[in-house]
């Protein structure tokens, strides 16, 4: 091979496609661009559904009765729904994520393996509960075992605005149904997250063991810079699923449309949107319902910001979590390649005058004697 031979630019070898390669391409294709054109098509006959409302007046008509009354326009009717379903979902995403990520942990690390196995199948055997019943466990086990610790905090921790207000004596709180939500995201962070975890590579943890550290400092060093991406994957898509939940939000809380803080109190906690559409749809005229609809587009258009910034993050943070660039190495000379090839060594092909200018090589510096 001469060198202008090696110098040429590589061609691309492309084997000839089969048609089953072309059928393949084109459901892969086909398959993500459905995705795209469903999508596209929820978010339009969502505004067109509720541009009526939208516009209408809300002080007269049928938007100032019913379930609809004593707001003004539909912004005010909605604004405090997107804040109930941001304040519930991110007081579920508090709890539950910690216990998740242990879990996750637990499972991958700390468990042994047949203990790890069952535990992880228990895990994942949440997922398959429907909302009914979280919501019904919610309402007859979850508010009564709450009400202790509820009156504790109110009574010695009341002056801060989260606990304070009038305590409630039936326990359908925000804080009862932030408790649900944090169970019912547990099988999506766990599961992910124990994935995750599972795919670091090995010879890192050996490293890490190797000069001298902890099981805790070998994850904390090793095991989480590694997936901190995928974790802050798992807990976007459980707030993905908290904000979306209606049942047990509906079964579990006594809520009302407006801005509140309180946990423990009755009547004073935020609505949500699925809970709310949910409720109300069935006691609605068409007016009214268009106006629910125009809420459900609020949350699509919340969904929407969440997972893209789910998506920026990420690939800010990158796999190890750092954001550092990789270093790439320069473009490899084809002619140096083939010096490699035929030279003794890699320093005579690196330094092909090491030999005539100095008979003996490149050695490392001696030291030199004491100056005069």
């Amino acid at each position: 091979m001469t060198e202008s031979t090696a110098a040429a630019p590589s061609r691309r070898i492309v084997a000839k496609a089969r048609p089953s390669d072309r059928i393949f391409k084109f459901l892969s294709t086909g398959s993500a661009t459905l995705i795209i054109v469903i999508l596209a098509g929820v978010a339009l006959f969502l505004i067109i559904k509720s541009a009526p409302a939208i516009t209408a007046s809300w002080t007269t008509g049928d938007l100032a009765e019913g379930t609809t009354a004593h707001h003004s326009s539909f912004w005010s009717y909605t604004a405090p729904l997107i804040w109930g379903t941001l304040w519930v979902s991110l007081l579920g995403l508090l709890m539950g994520a910690p216990v998740a990520i242990g879990i996750a942990l637990f499972i991958s690390h700390y468990a042994p393996r047949s203990v790890a196995g069952v535990l992880a199948y228990l895990v994942d055997l949440l997922a398959a509960v429907p909302s009914i019943i979280f919501g019904l466990w919610g309402i007859f086990t979850i508010r009564k075992f709450l009400l202790p610790f509820q009156a504790w905090l109110n009574h010695h921790v009341g002056w801060f605005p989260l606990f304070g207000g009038d305590l409630s004596t039936t326990g359908s709180t925000a804080f009862a149904g932030g408790v649900v939500l944090a169970v019912m995201i547990l099988p999506i962070i766990t599961s992910i997250t124990r994935e995750i975890f599972l795919q670091t590579p090995r010879l890192h943890e050996e490293a890490a063991l190797a000069l001298g550290a902890t099981k805790w400092e070998t994850v904390r060093l090793a095991v989480f810079p590694y997936a901190r991406s995928g974790m802050l994957s798992a807990i976007l898509l459980g707030l993905g699923r908290a904000l979306g939940e209606t049942m047990a939000i509906a079964l579990i809380m006594s809520p009302t449309i407006g801005f509140f803080l309180n946990w423990f109190t009755d009547n004073r906690n935020s609505q949500t949107i699925a809970a709310n559409i949910a409720l109300n749809f069935p006691e609605s005229n068409q007016l009214q319902r268009e106006a629910l609809i125009g809420t459900g587009l609020a949350l699509f258009v919340i969904s929407l910001v969440v997972n893209f910034a789910a998506r920026f993050i990420i690939g800010r943070t990158g796999k190890s979590g750092g954001g550092k660039k990789v270093k790439r190495l320069p473009p490899t000379n084809p002619s140096t390649m083939l010096a490699l090839d035929d030279a003794e060594s890699p320093l005579a092909a690196l330094h092909p005058h090491a030999s005539s200018a100095h008979p003996e090589g490149l050695k490392p510096s001696q030291p030199e004697g004491p100056r005069s």
